[in-house]
């Protein structure tokens, strides 16, 4: 059954027509939950709150799957507008993006010269920029232009999915680079994917234990208590500098736990979306976690 209600959410984050329909709707159906409003002012409003709780942030202007080049420029101009906002406003905050909000689907030099520009941006200011993992079929270009990047700048870095077979191999061409080591949200085949929680979390701990023994910062992006417990006693261990890792959660999700892990000395930074086209992420969500419905149904019900 839960197989059933992942594959559902997932089915219905593709939905272009619900999509479109969702930015008129505003932020609904819970999404405001998870969602940090619908603009850079909201967004810096919420990363200063958490700031003053000890938490860092990376925030993502919500949107993907761009097809047209105009589309993609003011893509561009918007993350720069970004930067702009988290550097004047002194927050502990990075940019996170999507390629294909900046004309992966397009054409993969368009894109690249548009990260160049953010990346470049992000340097003057001192800031880091994250490149989101998406689907399968642009994982590989994704690393190809993360490579060029990293010919010019220090100061972008991207996310490595523990469900890929492939995963380990690159983890460890990627030796020395910030990375965001998640499980994988995307519905990927078995050709290509572990689909098995258990083989996925065993090659999660894997790889997290990999990159921080190859003294590599690592940013352990999971809800799982279990999995934190074992990171936890994996670095006492094996005396990790607590400056190497950070634990990262969602915005809006397991808040306590987020406050437990700071109290504890832990560096924690909260991903924190926000904009328009929210309604894609938020069924992903929902996909992870089914039980995370009830907020939609309270938000269905709240206005």
């Amino acid at each position: 059954m839960k197989n059933v209600s992942r594959s559902f959410f997932l089915y219905l984050s593709q939905s272009k027509t619900l999509n479109k329909s969702a930015k008129r709707w505003g932020l609904r159906l819970g999404a405001s939950k998870v969602v940090a409003g619908t603009t850079i002012e909201s967004a810096m409003s919420t990363v200063k709150s958490l700031n003053a709780q000890g938490i860092l942030c990376t925030v993502d202007h919500l949107g993907e799957y761009v097809t047209d080049a105009k589309d993609a420029a003011e893509a561009r101009e918007y993350c720069i507008k970004i930067l702009q906002a988290i550097a004047l406003e002194k927050t502990d905050c990075h940019l996170s993006l999507k390629l294909t909000k900046l004309g992966l689907d397009i054409d993969r030099s368009l894109c690249l010269d548009n990260m160049k520009s953010i990346v470049s941006k992000a340097k003057e200011y001192g800031l880091f920029v994250n490149i989101d993992m998406e689907d399968y079929g642009r994982y590989q270009t994704t690393l190809e232009i993360l490579a060029e990047l990293r010919k010019e700048f220090d100061n972008v870095g991207t996310v490595i999915q523990a469900y890929l077979y492939r995963a380990e191999s690159d983890l460890d061409a990627l030796k020395g680079i910030p990375l965001r080591l998640v499980k994988g949200a995307y519905k990927e085949p078995p050709t290509v994917a572990m689909q098995s929680k258990k083989d996925i979390d065993a090659n999660f701990l894997k790889l997290i234990k990999k990159h921080l023994l190859n003294a590599s910062y690592t940013a352990i992006a999971t809800h799982d208590h279990v999995i934190i417990e074992e990171v936890k006693k994996f670095v006492d261990d094996h005396n990790i500098p607590r400056d190497l890792f950070e634990f990262q959660m969602l915005y809006g999700f397991r808040n306590e736990l987020q406050l437990q892990l700071v109290g504890e000395g832990y560096r924690f930074c909260s991903y924190v979306p926000f904009g328009n086209d929210w309604y894609g992420y938020f069924m992903r969500r929902l996909a992870e976690r089914p039980q995370n419905v009830s907020f939609a149904v309270k938000g269905l019900f709240s206005r």
